[in-house]
């Protein structure tokens, strides 16, 4: 079986992670949590970033940094994985969805302008799948009307906008690190803030809001979110290997965009000003009805695919009666390609033969258990 994704460790992981184990420093304190997290603030161009326990729990302690709760709203995405919409959930406040653009597969800018109410306190820019939202639109309409602008980066680890890495625009920014993610830590995530304070603010919260002058005195209902030294030790390792797993997913990205140019799908480019990250290799058909039959022929032949994300306005628990046409068009369409760093340029070609298989004249018969 070709997997959709699986880590790329081939670096000083099981050396860094030894030296966790011999010095005995494996939980929350250790030199690497230290040292992943400037690393980290280096590669991207952020001045303050803290490690936390993983992606989900970054978009939360973000939120409760900017004291998002009841009676507010937060505007996201509809196209977009469910943590995004979880933790805005989960401080008490309201989702409040837009839908995505036909090109770029990111956040309207111009739908977003339609959302915003006198309750509006929050933006959510999902940057999917690894291209990057329009910050310039975002920021101009977040200053205009006086919000905060949250990036989820989960999914963008080396993605540029205008020659600037993502997580470096909003108030806070999130990535995610497991181990489906261009670096990985196994469980992991960070969260970035713009001003020195607020980062402070989330370091007391991922911290049981413990006191720094009084020992075991906690001032604040908080959290324990914070990331163990081992799972820094892999970051730095991946960290320091990153560009080398960026160029090769490129790589990957051109081979899928030249074997599949003339076949009845799209595939997921970069844009103008942007830097796409390819976390994955994503492809929307032209007929919703080819996507199932598709991906059960590639599964017969040992290759795993997933579907681009539901919509989160149909998911039971957020569920409203809105339409959103591009977000419904794209996610019925939508299928990621293995996307993985050690893909070598055969294996791409065979898979891109298998889908030119399917879309012939004749199409193959399918075990109807597939």
């Amino acid at each position: 079986m070709i997997p959709v994704y699986k880590p790329h460790l081939t670096g000083r992981e099981k050396e860094y992670v030894n030296q966790c184990l011999d010095s005995t420093w494996i939980s929350s304190k250790g030199e690497f949590i230290s040292r992943f997290e400037r690393a980290f603030s280096d590669y991207i161009g952020a001045q303050h970033a803290t490690t936390v326990c993983n992606g989900t729990v970054a978009l939360h302690l973000a939120l409760a940094a900017l004291e998002i709760g009841p009676n507010d709203e937060v505007i996201v995405p509809t196209l977009t994985y469910i943590a995004s919409v979880n933790t805005i959930l989960q401080t008490g406040a309201k989702p409040v969805f837009v839908d995505s653009l036909p090109m770029s597969w990111q956040l309207d800018p111009e739908d977003l302008q339609r959302k915003i109410t006198p309750r509006t306190k929050a933006v959510m820019a999902v940057h999917l799948y690894g291209l990057p939202c329009n910050m310039a639109a975002l920021q101009d309409i977040c200053r205009r009307h006086n919000l905060y602008l949250i990036e989820d980066c989960a999914e963008a680890f080396g993605t540029r906008y205008a020659n600037q890495h993502v997580g470096t625009f909003g108030d806070f920014a999130t990535f995610s690190f497991f181990g489906n993610k261009t670096i990985t830590t196994g469980e992991g995530g960070m969260v970035v803030a713009r001003e020195k304070k607020m980062l402070e603010r989330a370091f007391h919260l991922k911290n049981q809001g413990v006191s720094t002058t009084h020992e075991y005195w906690h001032d604040t209902l908080a959290y324990n979110y914070r990331m163990t030294n081992i799972c820094a030790a892999i970051g730095l390792a991946q960290l320091e290997k990153a560009d080398q797993i960026l160029t090769k997913k490129r790589r990957i990205a051109e081979w899928y965009n030249l074997a599949l140019s003339d076949l009845p799908l799209s595939t997921h480019k970069e844009l103008p000003d942007t830097t796409h990250s390819f976390w994955m290799c994503s492809v929307a058909l032209i007929h919703s009805a080819d996507r199932q039959p598709l991906r059960n022929y590639l599964k017969q032949a040992g290759i795993e695919t997933r579907p681009v994300f539901p919509p989160a306005h149909k998911m039971p628990h957020c569920a409203t009666e809105e339409s959103f046409p591009v977000a419904e068009f794209l996610s019925s369409r939508g299928i990621n390609l293995p996307s993985y760093p050690d893909l070598t340029e055969s294996e791409v070609k065979g898979i891109c033969e298998k889908i030119r298989t399917f879309f012939s004249s004749s199409r193959p018969q399918l075990n109807e258990t597939a």
